[in-house]
C-alpha cells in the first residue's frame, strides 16, 4: 500500500468529468443569480447604487466565468493538476462580491 510507482501514469477515473459538471452547475447557478440581480434593479426604481451593483455584478460574473473557464480547460489534460490557490481565491471572491452586489440591489 505504498505510494505509486514515478513512472506510472495515474488513472483519474471519472473525477476530473465530475468536478467539470460540478463547474458549469456552478457557472449557471451564478448566471441565474447575476441575471436576476440585473432584473431586480430594472424592475425597481432605477438608483446609481442599483446600477453600479448591476454593472459591478456584471464586470464580476465575467471573472468568475473566466476562473471557470480556464480550470474546466485544465480539467481536459491527461494528468489534471489541483486548482491553483489563485484561481480558488479569484472564485471565493466572484462569489463574495455577487453576494454583496445582490444585497445591494434588494
Amino acid at each position: 500500500m505504498g505510494s505509486p510507482a514515478a513512472g506510472a501514469t495515474r488513472d483519474p477515473g471519472l473525477q476530473p468529468e465530475r468536478t467539470r459538471l460540478a463547474w458549469r452547475r456552478t457557472t449557471l447557478t451564478y448566471t441565474v443569480v447575476a441575471v436576476l440581480a440585473g432584473r431586480q434593479v430594472l424592475r425597481d426604481e432605477v438608483t446609481a447604487a442599483g446600477v453600479a451593483a448591476a454593472v459591478a455584478s456584471a464586470l464580476v460574473w465575467l471573472a468568475f466565468l473566466w476562473v471557470a473557464h480556464r480550470r474546466m480547460t485544465a480539467l481536459d489534460t491527461p494528468e489534471p493538476r489541483a486548482l491553483p490557490t489563485g484561481a480558488g481565491v479569484a472564485a471565493v471572491v466572484c462569489v463574495i462580491c455577487l453576494a454583496a452586489f445582490g444585497v445591494t440591489v434588494l
